[in-house]
């Protein structure tokens, strides 16, 4: 057993609610054991690991006999909290037979948006690995509303993953991994890609617009922006079946299983990190050609006179999108003004911006400290 624990051991696993549930609706104790079983194997290896699970709505759903997701904010919350006592009672018993102890964490955007919140958090989670206990994570879906929630687990692993300095993310789901739907075979039959060193526009358009399944609510999309998220900031991730055993280890171990997403050599800092991906995103502005260029090509900041449009109603603070004329997202940053005021300086130079404003107001709209360039090829 490794005698040490670093980032290097630091695993988080997530696993799906199609994974979890039965065909027939309700929770798989079977395979919760199965995974129980095959983490608790990981942990005598040395690993450390964070379980973010879904399946408390799922849960739910099998307690009242329902077959099918339900649509109202309401139900699903009442169907998470009678599904997060099933959903937990079986980890809680799969892992004792493992000799382990599960501690459970439900978590909303604002506990990890809010810094204070966040380091609390990160420090109760780095206990709980220290006494050999497994964290399962789970969003908070009793009490999230459309304002706080994160919206999927592929979002909530991945940004665990970010906060806790992990190595690897593992996303069980219930295909083999990324499918090329361009090659030409027939739907169903189509090759695994199994390694993908950037997420290009092509990579994209293979994850296609279907998101969940009949109990879920992810999809391939959110794994891509999950991956986006993890490879920039230096942890690799693996879509892997989550209806077969022992994929998570050959997963680490490097076998070629599923598709495997490249850590990015450069990774951002946890500052810019946390600008990127760590916030709800608030609005966009769209900018001009030379604006473009200046911020990929020179390392400057966003000035009011390459703006082009306002999209959103943000505040002083908030993150944004910054989006080039054909719509394509270069760059996220904390904007220096409110949406209002920014609409009133659309296009115009920084003399203007000081006279409308005053001569302490910010040069720029976005400052090149506090802008992130998202990747693209």
């Amino acid at each position: 057993m490794k005698s040490s624990h670093n980032h290097q051991d630091r695993i988080v696993v997530k696993v799906g609610t199609s994974t979890l549930s039965r065909p027939e609706g309700g929770l798989d104790r079977a395979r919760v054991q199965s995974l129980a079983d095959e983490l608790a194997g990981l942990r005598r290896e040395g690993y450390q690991i964070l379980l973010v699970t879904s399946g408390a709505i799922g849960a739910g759903m099998g307690h009242f006999g329902w077959t099918v997701r339900p649509k109202t904010l309401r139900e699903k919350q009442a169907a998470a909290a009678v599904g997060q006592v099933v959903l937990m009672e079986s980890y809680r018993d799969s892992f004792q037979k493992q000799g382990l102890s599960v501690a459970q964490v439900l978590l909303t955007r604002q506990d990890l948006e809010d810094r204070k919140r966040y380091l609390n958090i990160r420090a109760s989670l780095f206990t709980l690995l220290k006494l050999g206990v497994v964290p399962v994570i789970n969003e908070n879906d009793t009490v999230s509303t459309d304002e706080i929630q994160i919206g999927d687990n592929d979002t909530l692993a991945a940004l665990v993953a970010c906060k806790m300095d992990a190595r690897s993310l593992v996303i069980l789901t219930d295909v083999e991994g990324l499918l090329d739907k361009g090659s030409g075979a027939s739907a169903g039959s189509e090759p695994v890609i199994h390694d993908v060193v950037s997420i290009t526009s092509d990579i994209e358009r293979l994850a296609g617009k279907r998101s969940g399944s009949r109990v879920g609510v992810g999809g391939m999309a959110t794994k891509l922006r999950a991956a986006q998220m993890v490879a920039a900031s230096g942890i690799e991730m693996w879509i892997v079946s989550g209806r077969k055993n022992g994929l998570i280890r050959e997963a680490l171990s490097g076998r070629r299983i599923g598709t495997h997403f490249h850590a990015q050599k450069e990774s951002l800092s946890p500052r810019r990190r946390w600008i990127a991906f760590g916030r709800r995103i608030q609005g966009s502005v769209t900018i001009d050609d030379g604006a473009a260029s200046a911020l990929l090509k020179k390392g400057r900041s966003l000035l009011s006179a390459g703006v082009t449009g306002v999209q959103g109603d943000f505040h002083r603070g908030d993150t944004v999108r910054v989006l080039t004329a054909d719509s394509k997202e270069i760059a996220r940053g904390l904007v220096s003004y409110e949406a209002v005021q920014v609409r009133q300086i659309v296009g115009r130079k920084s003399a203007d911006v000081r006279r409308i404003f005053g001569t302490d107001a910010a040069e720029e709209v976005i400052h090149r400290d506090n802008l992130v360039l998202i990747p693209r090829s």
